[in-house]
């Protein structure tokens, strides 16, 4: 039985120990539309794997979608036949193990080859085994002279292949913003991410949060924009420490409270938040209107405002009403003082968290998404009071998804103004309409976008 179907494997008995794992999750990445951090959750969630293991499996999955594009690009010059087309098993145990060689100093590169070996000898048989064992030990040999594409000839190749970001990618930032900002940004997004938590002051507060990761010697900055931010300087399992189940932070990008502070809002307001789940703009809302007024929280699907409504029982938020609907089918005669419109996005700012949407995404899904983007935005306006603002926010860098949206629809609706946000932020913070735009290579958070407007009439 030298080969097995995939589905006969799920019983985990071959899939073993982290590379298993490992392995088992990047073959349903490529499979399927499913996202690698739920199938990273869920296969912790039902593994006995130990802690440091754990850790090892976020690690190596993460890292292999981090940097697929140099490993493949690697493997390629070095397999014999067509590597893309070598079987689902093969193609990502050579990866594991690559990535292991090039990347991983504590694990010696022959106990790199021999598991990735052992491992394809077991479900794929001897030939993939001897393959496998040729192609990892010319490349450890060959490992300090590796050639790519060079930069004087094909640029754009060059820094795609090295940088591991698909090539339509790279010549959309290089067009933009130029062969030095291009770089900074590709080896951003190659960073591991760093961990911020927003404090719950419905719960506890900064100085509180403080001291209580001071106990435990977690070490932390304050965020540079936010002071509702902290940044732990080192990743760690925080969700399983007791004061997150306790509500006194959430696990937050900084970029994510720009919106929130942007929207202005008050306690006893009523805001509309059109696209909530899983809730982390809701609840910083439902904080800073100290649980007072009302927030109605808007999703489609019925799965991901029960998330919500977890996050926002455990954060102790009252005044949220979730209601499972279609946005866009959503009626309301009282009207809004906020609106927040936190658009579904390519997601191009979040490839340092995320960095498997490098490889889902296409130039297709941002012009598909801008149609939906637009009729979100002018949903969102038309639940609002005269007088009352909106806020429309992506986590993505892509002009089309941001200010053009913005453009298009002030043209079209005089009775709008755009707000400048220098009132609020740091110059820093804007582009050159006095939007939020910021960058992972500049700012240090996730990419994100965020403009006010404000109903005149």
């Amino acid at each position: 039985m030298d080969k097995l179907d995939y589905t006969e494997l799920s019983g985990m008995n071959l899939y073993q120990g982290v590379r298993g794992h490992a392995v088992k999750i990047l073959n349903r990445v490529d499979r399927t539309d499913a996202y690698l951090d739920k199938l990273l959750e869920i296969e912790l969630k039902n593994s006995n794997l130990s802690g440091v293991d754990k850790a090892l499996l976020f690690e190596i999955v993460h890292g292999v979608m981090r940097w697929m594009g140099r490993l493949d690009w690697i493997l390629t010059g070095f397999y014999k036949g067509q590597f893309s087309k070598s079987v689902s098993d093969v193609k990502n145990a050579l990866r594991v193990a690559l990535y292991q060689i090039l990347f991983l100093d504590k694990i010696p590169d022959y106990a790199a080859v021999n598991e990735a070996v052992e491992f394809i000898k077991k479900l794929q048989g001897q030939k993939y085994a001897d393959i496998a064992n040729a192609v990892l030990r010319n490349i450890i040999r060959n490992k300090d002279s590796i050639r790519y594409p060079d930069p004087e000839e094909d640029l754009i190749g060059y820094l795609s292949a090295y940088y591991s970001h698909p090539a339509w990618m790279v010549k959309r930032w290089f067009k933009r913003f130029g062969k030095e900002e291009t770089e900074k940004l590709l080896i951003a997004n190659n960073s591991k991410p760093v961990l911020s938590l927003r404090v719950n002051n419905l719960v506890t507060s900064l100085d509180e949060l403080k001291s209580l990761l001071d106990s435990v010697e977690l070490k932390y900055t304050i965020s540079k924009y936010l002071p509702e931010f902290i940044r732990l300087n080192k990743l760690t399992n925080i969700t399983d420490w007791e004061y997150f189940q306790k509500g006194f932070f959430s696990v937050q990008d900084e970029s994510s409270g720009l919106p929130v502070k942007l929207l202005d809002v008050k306690p006893g307001m009523r805001v509309l938040d059109l696209c909530a789940a899983p809730g982390g703009k809701t609840a910083f809302i439902a904080d800073i209107m100290n649980n007072q007024g009302e927030i109605i929280a808007i999703d489609r699907y019925e799965s991901r405002l029960k998330i919500l409504e977890k996050n926002l029982t455990r954060l102790k938020v009252t005044n949220v009403k979730t209601l499972a609907i279609n946005a866009l089918d959503f009626n309301d005669n009282e009207g809004f003082d906020r609106v927040l419109v936190d658009a579904p996005c390519s997601g191009l700012g979040t490839l340092t968290k995320k960095p498997d949407l490098k490889w889902k995404k296409d130039l297709g899904d941002i012009r598909k998404i801008i149609n939906i983007q637009y009729e979100l935005l002018k949903k969102g306006s038309s639940m609002l009071k005269v007088g009352g603002s909106l806020v429309y926010s992506t986590c993505t860098i892509e002009p089309e998804e941001n200010f053009e949206i913005i453009k298009r629809f002030l043209a079209e609706n005089p009775n709008f103004t755009l707000v400048d946000a220098s009132e609020i932020f740091p110059k820093e913070l804007l582009d050159e309409n006095g939007c939020v735009q910021t960058y992972p290579h500049i700012h240090g958070i996730d990419g994100s976008f965020a403009a006010k407007i404000i109903r005149l009439v």
